[in-house]
């Protein structure tokens, strides 16, 4: 009986140490699109069985997501990261958020019978 838990104990502090990596690489990468986008902001947003997506909205207006396994490891990067985190994803925040050409037409002219979205 004490084996078995001693190996969920190695079990759990593999499973911590691994997400905690995890958070560490996603803080890393959220910093490097701080440093690039002068500065970012963002918001956690469940995705169910895939895992939490982190929204990053940069100083310059531009935006991009990284998914994270779990919202504990999104909550621990950004964290780390020390990035400025919305509750939800409209208003101000939402306002920030600069698109282009390329968004556009992803978002509607493909359905709608826009312009192909070729460079």
């Amino acid at each position: 009986m004490a084996e078995t838990a001693d190996t969920q104990q190695v079990d759990d502090s593999k499973q911590a140490a691994r997400a905690e990596r995890r958070a560490a690489r996603l803080a890393k990468q959220i910093g490097a699109f701080a440093k690039a986008h002068g500065g970012a902001e963002g918001q956690l947003a469940y995705i169910g069985q895939m895992g939490t997506r982190i929204v990053l909205v940069g100083g310059d207006g531009g935006w991009g997501d990284l998914v994270a396994p779990s919202y504990a490891v999104a909550e621990s990067a950004t964290a780390k990261a020390g990035i400025t985190m919305h509750e939800s994803f409209d208003g101000e925040f939402a306002a920030k958020v600069r698109t282009g050409p390329y968004e556009w037409t992803r978002m509607a002219g493909i359905q709608v019978g826009g312009p192909s979205n070729k460079a």
